[in-house]
């Protein structure tokens, strides 16, 4: 693998896990006020629910490399 493409996977990782924390984040701000009178525990979860997710992502894209595409015919 060469080192733009281990950037560019990592550009890609730093960006999504940035996208899915701030959702959760704001997911779990918003069903704070909204269901749960202010609890903390909904944001916590938005949280770790974003980078769980993200974490996910971004093994599955740095492993791609390893993966082979195509389709296997049936004899």
């Amino acid at each position: 693998m060469s080192e733009k493409e281990l950037g560019k996977k990592w550009d890609r990782c730093l960006a999504d896990g940035a996208v899915k924390i701030g959702a959760g984040l704001g997911l779990g701000i918003v069903l704070s006020v909204v269901f749960f009178k202010r609890r903390t525990w909904p944001i916590s979860f938005g949280l770790g629910t974003g980078l769980g997710m993200a974490a996910s992502n971004c093994q599955n894209d740095l492993r791609s490399h390893y993966v082979l595409h195509g389709s296997v015919k049936e004899q």
